[in-house]
């Protein structure tokens, strides 16, 4: 477990029992957990386990029938796992997902001094609420521009080859790098890639897209050539 934790590159969490029970040595955060359950819930089977409301054990002359204890499966709709958890040292706590659409949310309450479900339910509303999906590069939007080699006067556009999408709220901060090729091709077509925009929100990568050029432009001619290193001389 804990090998796997550093290939997640979490720093806050060491395991020194696999089952969560209070030990010393044994701690992870609230941003750590959630980063976990994001892993987990790529499982279908670990998905298929934490959304089951209820169950049935059957042994010899006997069935035991078990019923999920997240409450919250049961009051908020969107909500599919994943598990409460309650001991001593760490509190009631919670690590719940919730989906509506292709919007998802994780929320983690640690040592909960108010109704655990209940506060579970309202910050995932929040969540749905306060944030918006949002194509933040649009597929054929111009994001930079290109001089051609040796064409002082023939300049390319450079357009989104894909939408970048990322959840944002009033106050993200959405920041664009764009990254052009140190080596431009003398002549490119339609939809050749010239360089890239990288999309960050607040300071986090969520995604990038390749630019390509929109128009191509012609190889320049040696006269061209020429002229461009003349200029280039006596500016």
């Amino acid at each position: 477990m804990n090998e796997e934790a550093k290939k997640l590159d979490l720093k806050n969490t060491r395991f020194e029992n696999p089952v969560g029970l209070d030990e010393k040595g044994h701690y992870s955060s609230a941003t750590e957990l959630a980063t976990m359950a994001r892993v987990a819930m790529q499982n279908p089977m670990f998905r298929d386990i934490i959304s089951t409301e209820y169950a049935t054990i059957n042994i010899p002359y006997r069935e035991i029938p078990l019923t999920n204890t997240n409450e919250l499966l049961f009051s908020y709709g969107p909500a599919t796992g994943i598990k409460i958890g309650t001991t001593p040292a760490a509190g009631e706590s919670l690590v719940s997902p919730a989906s509506i659409g292709d919007e998802s949310y994780v929320c983690v309450i640690l040592d909960s001094k108010e109704e655990l479900f209940g506060a579970s339910a309202r910050t995932l509303r929040y969540g749905f609420i306060a944030h918006d999906r949002k194509n933040l590069v649009v597929e054929g939007r111009r994001y930079a521009t290109l001089e051609a080699p040796y064409q002082r006067d023939e300049v390319a556009d450079l357009v989104a080859k894909g939408n970048v999408a990322g959840l944002i709220d009033a106050s993200s901060d959405v920041e664009r790098e764009v990254d052009l090729v140190d080596h431009p091709p003398l002549s490119a077509r339609a939809g050749t890639r010239l360089g890239r925009v990288v999309v960050r929100v607040d300071g986090r990568g969520v995604g990038e897209s390749s630019l390509v050029a929109k128009e191509g432009y012609e190889k320049p001619s040696l006269g061209q050539r020429v002229w461009y290193t003349v200029e280039g001389i006596f500016e």
